[in-house]
């Protein structure tokens, strides 16, 4: 059994940043995991992504949609991985768990001139 077990079924995971005075920010998230690893993709100018330049140490559980936990937190490390071929990666993976539903967000997005990268979380 990994640290990583309970997510394996989950179609969400609540991801708490810091802020530099060290309140932590939770925000419900999709993601997909590889292994060892979780990718989040999101905006790259949120607040959960300048967080983690500044800090990279964040803690993450499974939950609902709406935030609610389904598990414990689990502290791992977290960091922008922007090189081609994990970007690829990351797509197909959304692609194949949430299908249709992640075409349209994409669509949406792209048509906003909304800029993603992907977060490569791990445990510590």
């Amino acid at each position: 059994m990994t640290q990583l077990e309970p997510f394996y079924r989950q179609q969400y995971l609540n991801l708490e940043t810091f802020r530099k005075n060290g309140i932590g920010m939770r925000t419900p998230v999709w993601f997909v995991q590889d292994g060892e690893t979780i990718y989040v993709r999101t905006e790259a100018n949120s607040g959960k992504v300048k967080r983690i330049r500044n800090n990279g140490q964040v803690n993450i559980a499974p939950c609902k949609m709406d935030g609610a936990l389904l598990g414990d937190w689990i502290p791992v490390a977290a960091r922008e991985a922007t090189d081609e071929a994990t970007k690829k990666k990351v797509d197909r993976l959304l692609d194949k768990k949430y299908g249709l539903m992640k075409k349209m967000f994409a669509l949406t997005s792209s048509l906003q001139g909304r800029k993603d990268t992907i977060l490569e979380i791990k445990v510590r």
